[in-house]
């Protein structure tokens, strides 16, 4: 698929790194210094959500503020042991791309987005972070939040995610998307194009924005 576009839109977790090794250690020892049973923790989806968003999913409200600081506490020390990684394709792509037409849009906070960056050498143009916005993932508040910095118009902006609620939230935007398969099996993506890793997409950059080719 070829696409022209005037932003390429990132998810960080599972689409230009993995750091699944880590997030897991860290959020089941946060489960049960909360008290949360497996069965509990097992029924809510982890990934592509923020990390408020969850805790308030398993906890009463007026512990919300302080668990979601534990578990952020939690990732940011734990990012020295290991299990970040950058995923296939990434390094290669991001070094194409001028830096006025990229960003990152996460769900983590700023602070653990950045520490995971750091991790794998990539500094970000604009990062747009749980911090920035007031509605996380499916709904489409982040990205439409990075276009609007970037001066691109959503509808020639390309999502990148692996995440069935992030491929949500761009489409909400009208945006095109394209999905990994590197957390989801195909068959639980909705996209525009579906590929294994960002090592099967490759971008041009041109006056009039920048020229994708995605999958086959």
């Amino acid at each position: 698929m070829k696409i022209t576009a005037d932003a390429l839109l990132f998810d960080n977790d599972g689409t230009l790194l993995s750091s699944m090794e880590s997030v897991y250690r860290c959020w089941t020892r946060w489960a049960q210094e909360y008290g949360i049973t497996a069965e509990q923790f097992a029924a809510v989806e982890l990934h592509g959500r923020p990390a408020a968003e969850i805790a308030a999913d398993l906890l009463p409200a007026e512990q919300v503020g302080a668990a979601v600081a534990r578990i952020e506490q939690l990732e940011v020390e734990d990012v020295p042991n290991g299990g970040t990684r950058l995923l296939p394709g990434t390094r290669e792509l991001l070094d194409t791309l001028p830096a006025g037409r990229w960003a990152v849009v996460t769900s983590a906070t700023r602070r653990l987005a950045e520490a995971r960056l750091a991790a794998v050498g990539i500094v970000p143009p604009l990062l747009i972070a749980a911090d920035d916005i007031t509605r996380g993932k499916p709904d489409p508040e982040p990205f439409l939040l990075a276009a609007a910095k970037l001066g691109a118009d959503p509808a020639r902006c390309v999502v990148f995610e692996d995440a069935p609620a992030g491929l949500a939230a761009g489409r909400a935007g009208g945006m095109t998307t394209v999905a990994l398969t590197t957390t989801h099996p195909a068959h639980e993506l909705t996209a525009d194009v579906v590929v294994p890793d960002l090592s099967a997409v490759a971008a041009l950059a041109t006056e009039g924005g920048v020229e994708i080719s995605a999958g086959a």
